[in-house]
């Protein structure tokens, strides 16, 4: 149990590290933007899954000015790798941006940016959601959703909501659960829930 939450707290670390170099909620204020942290980081309950989400927001949206902040992340030689998704005419209304970074330790993260117009249905949304999952998370369901985190082999992808939604609502307690609950609780799009 202390291992899990040690590997937690120094992958936490190293993402608010590279958040702090990358400058990101700065870099995004530039250009009339404000970004919020939100996903595993936010909650505090990241594991092996290496990944730092953003949303996005802008009073007047501008695709050349999220280009121009995307292009002031990539003058950083550890982003190797930059993906981008028009999503504006769709019903999530964004901008998906993909970033992966490379650090000391040849580790690659990912950076998930996502530059949402003020009028979709996801405006705030994970905001809520993190901060609702923070506000009644125990330090039991805690540990039980690093656990299961830490046990979904690397070839798996689990979304990290799938994981707390079934520890919190459902008392779901170890990865062979889990298993035997998404065989019947198989995700279509983005999954809304939050406790």
């Amino acid at each position: 149990m202390s291992n899990l939450l040690q590997l937690s707290d120094r992958n936490l670390q190293c993402a608010n590290g590279i958040i702090a170099e990358l400058q990101i909620p700065e870099t995004w204020q530039k250009f009339g933007s404000k970004a919020n942290l939100v996903g595993s980081v936010r909650m505090g309950l990241m594991m092996k899954h290496l990944d730092i989400d953003f949303h996005i927001y802008s009073e007047r949206f501008s695709v050349a000015d999220s280009f121009a902040a995307i292009t002031a992340f990539a003058g950083n030689s550890r982003i190797t790798e930059i993906s981008y998704k028009n999503l504006i005419e769709t019903d999530e209304k964004c901008i998906e941006w993909h970033l992966w970074y490379h650090d000391t330790d040849s580790s690659v993260w990912q950076l998930d940016m996502i530059h949402i117009l003020n009028d979709s249905p996801y405006a705030g949304y994970f905001e809520r959601m993190a901060d609702r999952i923070s506000a009644v998370l125990t330090p039991e369901q805690k540990i039980a959703i690093l656990t299961i985190k830490n046990e979904v082999p690397d070839t798996d992808h689990v979304m990290g909501v799938e994981i707390y939604q079934t520890v919190i609502r459902d008392g779901v307690r170890t990865y062979a659960e889990f298993t035997e609950w998404h065989k019947t609780h198989q995700p279509n799009g983005i999954v809304k829930w939050m406790p």
